[in-house]
């Protein structure tokens, strides 16, 4: 069959309209998707996975040889984990960042070696840090002074000759940089990290206090330092900043202990595109530029180079992925300035995606099971929950003919989408289902309602 051509931004790499108006995804046309596994469905583009994973890890390894310093990346579970997707990561040269006990579990169970996870959160439950030692993980990010000691805690209850845990101290850096301010996470007056800034009183700073009492405890092993400065960064001038910051804070702890840490870890948050004509943030510039700040900022501060870590999620699975609607109901209403808009409704929405209702953010859709009508009209694509704010996509252009029962689909759901999908109104989570090569596979099952009713003990 010849095809119309690929999608391009925002669609997965594989992603191409044929001359018959229906898309294909990997080779696999989303009509026959549709009535194989139903509606809604995540579609998640394997090869464009695997090759963003391996691009990441090349541009950083690459940029931080140029400094002579070796570089980790871990994939971040939270934008989406599965056993499949934790192993793909693994298999491309990745490492796996978790932040529950039950995204380790996952990791665990795809065959990651826990020296290739590490373990974040802001509130570790005591059993969540001894699976963690359990497996043996090659990090625990501690996120504040009691957490450092219930690490000890939890080492010294192993017994005498218990290795020390390897932690690393998550600081604040001050830099505000993100789509929202909830997804912003290096400003102080938020749940995560420590802060690097003075007290008012003078004293040391929280970042130092946890540092100096770490390196007090031996049941501890201090990496190095963790900042994270949000989500959907698409300057990446604020890395710049909160590296020369963290490195500084390295600086003048070894400066008062004599330990040099030797590792620092500078996160994830690399923006995509969302919508036709958004431009994503460029890995090998990303790549260049922190590794250019972090050896100026060392050359300044007379220290060696640290090995480096990054944490990027959403730039690798978050543009893979389409969710794979029917429509439903199709309705114009008359709006304020006198437009009408055609509300267009599907058999999902904010339970597969909360991201537009929580953080007001952006979504492309289009029509994918036929060609539909040159002459286009504006549309809101809206879902089936019992909420007004159940929006999916807010604003689009659609085809004037769109109608019940067509195939409609919104790119870039990888990230956070199955993540922080909800059961909300007792609607069954959708199934993941990987695409490769002209074939399907299922990652995660479709939920049912027998699914639901066995929580409920009646």
């Amino acid at each position: 069959m010849t095809t119309a051509g690929p999608l391009g931004l925002p669609w997965p790499a594989s992603a191409e309209r044929g001359t018959d108006g229906a898309v294909r995804v990997a080779g696999v046309d989303v009509r026959d998707l549709a009535v194989a596994q139903g509606t809604p469905a995540y579609v998640l583009d394997e090869a464009d996975f695997r090759a963003r994973a391996r691009a990441l890890r090349t541009a950083f390894e690459g940029a931080c040889a140029q400094i002579g310093a070796e570089v980790d990346v871990y994939y971040a579970g939270k934008a989406f984990l599965s056993v499949a997707v934790a192993r793909w990561a693994h298999e491309e040269g990745l490492r796996v960042d978790t932040a529950t006990g039950g995204e380790l579990a996952v990791a665990l169970r795809a065959g990651v070696p826990g020296a290739d996870i590490g373990l974040h959160g802001n509130t570790k439950s005591d059993s969540e840090i001894a699976r963690a030692l359990d497996a043996g993980v090659g990090r625990i990010i501690v996120d504040s002074l009691v957490e450092v000691d219930r690490v000890v805690a939890a080492v010294r209850a192993r017994g005498a000759g218990a290795e020390p845990a390897p932690v690393m101290v998550r600081v604040t850096t001050g830099v505000h940089a993100g789509g929202h301010e909830y997804i912003s996470t290096a400003h102080e007056d938020q749940k995560f990290g420590l802060s690097v800034a003075t007290p008012a009183g003078g004293g040391d700073s929280p970042a130092m206090t946890a540092l100096t009492r770490v390196l007090e405890h031996p049941e501890l092993r201090l990496l190095g330092i963790h900042s994270h400065i949000g989500s959907q960064i698409l300057d990446p001038a604020g890395f710049a900043v909160a590296a020369r910051t963290v490195l500084e804070l390295r600086a003048a702890l070894a400066a008062r202990t004599g330990y040099l840490a030797p590792e620092v870890d500078l996160g994830g948050g690399f923006g995509i595109a969302y919508l036709p004509g958004d431009v994503p943030l460029d890995v090998e510039r990303i790549a260049k530029e922190v590794a250019a700040a972090v050896d100026a900022a060392c050359a300044a501060l007379g220290t060696p180079v640290p090995r480096l870590s990054f944490e990027p999620g959403r730039a690798i699975v978050g543009p893979t992925t389409l969710t794979l609607y029917t429509v439903g109901t199709v309705k114009p209403v008359t709006i304020d300035d006198g437009r009408v808009r055609l509300y267009v409704a599907v058999d999902g929405g904010m339970s597969d995606n909360i991201r537009p209702a929580l953080y007001g953010a952006h979504y492309h859709a289009a029509l994918v099971s036929r060609p539909g009508s040159p002459e286009t009209v504006l549309a809101r694509v809206v879902g089936k929950h019992c909420e007004s704010g159940d929006v999916v996509v807010h604003e689009v252009q659609l085809p004037a003919d769109v109608a019940a029962g067509d195939l409609l689909a919104v790119a870039a759901t990888g990230a956070y989408g199955r993540s922080m999908a909800s059961n909300y109104n007792h609607v069954p989570r959708p199934p993941v289902v990987a695409v490769r090569d002209g074939a399907t596979r299922v990652l995660v099952r479709r939920e049912t309602e027998d699914d639901l009713l066995a929580l409920d003990l009646g």
